[in-house]
C-alpha cells in the first residue's frame, strides 16, 4: 500500500466514529450501528450491550465485518463516498485481560460520554482483529490489503 493511500484510510477511520457492523445471526446476515474506537495497530473496539443481538452473534460466531464511510455530500456521488470494510474474528475482551485498559481507554478517548456504561454489567468490550481491508477512496481508487499491511499502514504516521 501507498503511503497516500495508508494515510487516506488512517484518516477515515479516525474521522469517523460510527460504523455498519455485519455479524452473523441464526444463519443470515446482520446488520447493526455501533460506536467505535481505534487501538494504535488498527484493531477496533466496541462497547455493547448483552441486550444487542449483535452481541449475542459476536459471542456465537466471532467472524464479523465492520463498514465505516464518510458522510453524504452533494459535492461527492454517493458512489464516490470514501469507505472501508474491514473483516475479521470481534473477541469479548474481559476485564482481566491484558489489552483490557489500552481498549478502554481508547475507547473513552473518543467517547467520554459512555464512562457511566462501563459500570453496567450487561456491557462488554469487544476487540475486531482485522483478516482483511477492503478501502474505496473514490472511482477508480480501490484496493484490498491482508492484516499485516493494515496493521502497518495504521501505525504509520
Amino acid at each position: 500500500m501507498k503511503p497516500e493511500q495508508a494515510a487516506a484510510l488512517r484518516q477515515l477511520l479516525q474521522r469517523q466514529d460510527i460504523a455498519a457492523l455485519g455479524t452473523l445471526h441464526r444463519g443470515e446476515p446482520f446488520v447493526s450501528m455501533v460506536p467505535f474506537a481505534l487501538l494504535p495497530d488498527g484493531r477496533v473496539v466496541i462497547h455493547v450491550s448483552r441486550l444487542a443481538t449483535h452481541t449475542r452473534d459476536m459471542e456465537e460466531h466471532a467472524g464479523v465485518s465492520l463498514l465505516a464511510m464518510d458522510p453524504r455530500s452533494e459535492q461527492v456521488p454517493a458512489q464516490a463516498l470514501a469507505r472501508a470494510t474491514l473483516q475479521g474474528d470481534a473477541l469479548r475482551c474481559a476485564a482481566d485481560a491484558p489489552g483490557y485498559d489500552a481498549a478502554r481507554q481508547h475507547y473513552l478517548a473518543r467517547f467520554p460520554q459512555s464512562k457511566d456504561l462501563f459500570g453496567f454489567a450487561d456491557f462488554s468490550l469487544f476487540v475486531m482483529t482485522p483478516r482483511s481491508v477492503r478501502f474505496v477512496g473514490g472511482f477508480g481508487q480501490a484496493w484490498s490489503v491482508a492484516a499485516e499491511a493494515y496493521a502497518a499502514a495504521m501505525l504509520a504516521r
